[in-house]
Order: C-alpha cells, then sequence, then structure tokens
C-alpha cells in the first residue's frame, strides 16, 4: 500500500484519504483547494470533524451559523479551528481562493459545534540543537475532542522533527493512533525526507517530500528532516484507541536514540575533524 500520497492538482480535492483507502482503522483526511465563488458540502456521518485553514477567506456553515475564517498563510497566522460532531452537514463557501483540511474520525457526539480562536492554541519550542521546532497544539488535549488530536508542526531549514523518533503503533506499551502528516514548504520546490521504521521486524520506509504531498503513519517509528534552505510545515491529524482526556498519552521512543532529550548537542562532531 502506498504510504506518500502526492496532491491531484487537478480537483478541488486535492487529497482524500479513508480508512479503507489507507489500511488502517478510523481516521479520513481531505485537502480542498476552492476559488473565489465556489462551495464544497459534506456530511460528518458517523465522525466528529475539525477543519482547518490553511490559507485564504472562506465560511464554515453547520445548522444555519456561519463560521468566517481566513488565514493568510500557514507560516504566518494561527488558524482558527471548528469543530463539528457526528450528524451534521457542513457547507463550506470560498471568498477568496481558499485551501482548508478537513479530517475525522468515529464518534459518540459528545461535545457540541465549536469555534477555536488562535489565543485557545498552546504554542511551543521542542527540543534542542538540530531537533529543534515549534510545535501548535490546534486541537490537543485539554481542547475537548472524543478521538481527534490535531497539531501543526515549523521545522527551520535543516533541522529534524520528530526526534528522537517515536511510535504510537502498541509496539512498547504505545497507543495505536492513525496519523497523517501534511506538508508545506517554504519555497515550493524544496524537500523534505520522511522515515517510517521498526525495530522489531523488517518494515522500513523513507520518502522524499514536496510541497502538499502527505505520508499516512501506519505503523513504526517516524522522524522527518528539512533540508536545508526548505522551511518545513506539517499539519498531523491522529486519532485512535485515546478518547477524551487520554488524548494526553505520549507515544513511545525509539530506546536507541532517547538519550538525546537529556543534551540535544551531544555527540556534535566540531570541524574541521582533523586540523
Amino acid at each position: 500500500m502506498e504510504h506518500l500520497i502526492r496532491p491531484n492538482l487537478a480537483s478541488n480535492v486535492t487529497v482524500a484519504i479513508t480508512p479503507q483507502s489507507a489500511g488502517w482503522n478510523c481516521l479520513s483526511f481531505m485537502i480542498i483547494n476552492l476559488k473565489a465563488g465556489q462551495s464544497h458540502n459534506f456530511e460528518t456521518g458517523e465522525n466528529e470533524t475539525a477543519l482547518v485553514p490553511l490559507e485564504g477567506e472562506g465560511a464554515f456553515i453547520v445548522s444555519g451559523e456561519s463560521f468566517e475564517v481566513g488565514r493568510k498563510s500557514v507560516f504566518s497566522e494561527l488558524p482558527h479551528i471548528l469543530y463539528v460532531p457526528p450528524g451534521h452537514r457542513v457547507d463550506v463557501e470560498a471568498e477568496s481562493g481558499f485551501e482548508f483540511a478537513i479530517g475525522g474520525a468515529p464518534a459518540e457526539g459528545k461535545y457540541p459545534v465549536r469555534l477555536f480562536g488562535p489565543a485557545e492554541i498552546k504554542t511551543e519550542i521542542r527540543g534542542g540543537g538540530a531537533a529543534r521546532r515549534h510545535v501548535n497544539h490546534i486541537l490537543a488535549h485539554p481542547m475537548p475532542a472524543e478521538r481527534l488530536i490535531l497539531y501543526e508542526v515549523y521545522v527551520p531549514g535543516g533541522s529534524w522533527s520528530g526526534w528522537p523518533p517515536h511510535c504510537h503503533d502498541g509496539y512498547g506499551g504505545s497507543p495505536y493512533l492513525d496519523e497523517v502528516y501534511y506538508f508545506r514548504i517554504d519555497s515550493e520546490d524544496g524537500l523534505a525526507v520522511h522515515r517510517n521504521y521498526r525495530i522489531d521486524n523488517d518494515f522500513d520506509e523513507t520518502f522524499s517530500v514536496c510541497h502538499g504531498d502527505v505520508i499516512l503513519i501506519t505503523q513504526g517509528f517516524h522522524t522527518t528532516a528539512a533540508a536545508p534552505g526548505s522551511n518545513l510545515y506539517f499539519l498531523n491529524y491522529l486519532a485512535g484507541d485515546l478518547f477524551d482526556e487520554d488524548r494526553n498519552k505520549p507515544p513511545y521512543d525509539d530506546p536507541a536514540h532517547v538519550w538525546i532529550k537529556g543534551n540535544w548537542d551531544g555527540n556534535m562532531m566540531e570541524l574541521p575533524v582533523i586540523p
């Protein structure tokens, strides 16, 4: 099964992932790119759903209530996040060119429709050294949802994210979570590299990632590196066996590399190596 998804730029639906197409348990994900005046609609069905503006201006309309949202770019502004429980129709109307993400997972309907604003989003700098990155907790505990967990991550060119590599596939007592990585790169002709691997069997895959690509995390440890000069953004949607308050349970780090959390500049080679 292909775990690198290239965007279909000939369609308004540039990315469409279902549990059936991904071969996993529950997470669905789409990227929609509308021109000014165009619209898109869908039913949440049995899923809770989160919509994330990426660029442009538009309106999310649910049960007669219109939520006006906009974002200059993912590199310049925090988003508004619209959370919609199961059993609703969502209409989207583009006021300008408008690109946004939709993701969902099966839920009972415990939480109401809600627009989360930038002031509610926790931001932090994680890691250090060559693994320093900026993380936005755009729908993560304690923000209420049944299954969905969303992050945005920014990685400077020449740096790594997800280091040490971690997993959430049941290995090492980790929770099981489906996950997508949706990438944007500044500049758009930049490059990133992503690896998924296991240490208990021979599963190992590495991808060259371009602007607009999506990676599916179906199993294993994973990590991402941004090429020099390629500033990296990625949007994570996760959902699986963690519910409500338990969505704050951490993944499991690769024991061969976890030492670096105690010294982010450890084992750093100095140049010249041989004077």
